[in-house]
């Protein structure tokens, strides 16, 4: 079983293309079989480099490796289309040796004339045949001439026999001939055109199943009619439904994040990501959601696949996200978050000693966010503590004048009080408080939290207190200084104080 993985460079991996990718990855490896990257890029104005490279990094980031293709090398190579446009002359000059394909001199103009006219009618615009019967000494003649032309496949007059393919999707799948014009196959500048290149390249890469999206149905029967001029198997074809938006049209900008790489930005997991894809329009199991990739792969099966289009249902990724968010290993999740962090500006390069400090906080922090972007704010209170912006803010200031004896108490209690480092060490220090306010429960620990954070919801307080006093404690580090709870307890009685003076 081989399988391929063909994007056109031309912008961003787009999560719909990705499932398309994934899907085929599935297939393969899960069947023992190989899964080939080739690139696409006969679209000269629009490919890129750098677009090639970006997709190349989506697929890996993914997990979705290759061992044939671009920048793997193998034995059916080239695989980037713009090195092999030698292959495709000599088999459109195959075609034309045997009669399936001619020269056509119609121009731009004329061609959208034609469209027009047949829109008009009522007729689905095709090729009117305008070129198809000139004889090929007159042609051959044009051409040698200088006048440009391109080349178009002849399509067979199939005396109303329909062009009819088994689709493990959709299964069986019928086209009437008279809806298949004749495809370009050439351009008159000599690049090859999708249809012809994508049959050459599958035949000549002997793949053996063709997994896309349902979009390319339409170009199937053309694409068959040429695997029969050549004499060539074609491969098996399923055509998976596309992704959609909430509201059922194509996925797309006005709905929010579209590529992988925004999904990356936004840090979402990869295990996320991909394991989601693959809930759109196809499911591991009776309840069985939350699924290994390598496992992913060994339940998939491509005929068990929806042919209903799939929502992309961004609370779902979310949920998703936040399960391997939430089982992620702390180190990992550190060095994820290290550019979100840097970003807020609160470190610039970080120390061993910065990291095993962040490796208490960040999956604290993580356990309750949806993606690794909203780390920061979660952690905000660690690295960014003003007792005069938290006290500009009316509720909280209200709630600390009502709250005076447990901040006052809070404040003597740590002048004394060894620094705050770990649970037992807190909770001695907010019984101690308790004692010398006579406060408890809410009372007692909602002003401390207004004193120490600077804000009115976060972390338990278990955990933050520490994450304060352990980063005050750390040495010369890629840091920003973090003010310790005792600072804090002092600067925030003060600052109360003087408001109430």
């Amino acid at each position: 079983m081989r399988l391929r993985f063909a994007p056109s460079p031309t912008g961003q991996l787009h999560v719909g293309n990705a499932r398309t990718a994934l899907f085929n990855w599935l297939l393969a490896r899960g069947q023992g079989g190989t899964f080939i990257v080739r690139i696409e890029d006969t679209d000269l104005e629009r490919s890129t480099r750098e677009s090639e490279q970006a997709m190349l990094e989506d697929l890996r980031w993914m997990g979705l490796d290759w061992s044939e293709g671009v920048e793997a090398g193998g034995n059916h190579g080239p695989y980037r289309q713009t090195e092999r446009l030698h292959i495709y002359r000599a088999h459109a000059v195959e075609l034309m040796s045997h009669g399936h394909a001619y020269y056509c001199f119609c121009s731009a103009q004329q061609l959208e004339e034609d469209r027009q006219v047949a829109l008009r009618a009522g007729r689905p615009p095709q090729y009117v045949g305008r070129c198809r019967n000139i004889p090929r000494e007159e042609a051959r003649r044009r051409v040698e001439n200088g006048e440009p032309a391109a080349i178009r496949f002849r399509v067979p007059d199939r005396q109303g026999r329909d062009v009819v393919f088994h689709d493990l999707v959709r299964g069986e799948v019928r086209f009437a001939p008279d809806v298949i014009g004749d495809p370009l196959i050439v351009r008159s500048g000599g690049v090859p055109a999708y249809n012809f290149a994508v049959v050459v390249d599958d035949a000549l890469m002997a793949i053996t199943h063709v997994v896309r999206g349902e979009d390319h149905i339409s170009n199937t029967p053309r694409q068959l009619l040429m695997y029969e001029a050549f004499g060539w198997k074609p491969p098996i074809f399923a055509h998976v439904s596309l992704v959609l938006g909430p509201d059922h049209a194509p996925l797309s900008k006005r709905h929010g994040a579209t590529s992988v790489k925004e999904f990356r930005d936004r840090g979402y997991l990869p295990e996320a990501l991909t394991n989601y894809l693959a809930l759109i329009g196809w499911s591991p199991g009776e309840g069985q959601e939350l699924v290994p990739l390598d496992e992913l792969a060994r339940r998939f099966r491509i005929e068990n696949v929806g042919h209903s289009a799939g929502v992309f249902d961004v609370e779902k990724l979310a949920w998703v996200n936040r399960h391997y968010l939430k089982a992620g290993d702390p180190s990992r999740l550190v060095t994820l978050s290290i550019p979100y962090l840097r970003a807020a500006g609160w470190i610039s390069d970080p120390t061993a000693d910065d990291m095993e400090f962040l490796a208490h906080v960040v999956p604290a922090a993580a356990a309750s966010v949806d993606r690794l972007e909203q780390i920061p704010p979660r952690v905000a209170f660690v690295f960014d503590y003003s007792a005069e912006r938290a006290l500009d803010d009316p509720s909280i200031r209200a709630e600390a004048l009502a709250s005076r004896p447990v901040i006052d108490a809070l404040a003597q209690e740590l002048i004394a009080s060894a620094p705050l480092v770990d649970r037992e060490a807190f909770r001695a220090a907010a019984g101690r408080v308790k004692d010398r306010c006579g406060q408890k429960g809410k009372a007692l620990f909602h002003p401390i939290r207004l004193a120490l954070t600077g804000a009115a919801e976060g972390l338990e307080l278990d955990v933050a207190v520490p994450a304060i006093d352990r980063g005050a404690q750390l040495p010369s580090s890629g840091i920003t200084r973090i003010a310790s709870a005792r600072e804090r307890a002092a600067a925030f009685a003060q600052c109360l104080a003087s408001i109430e003076a």
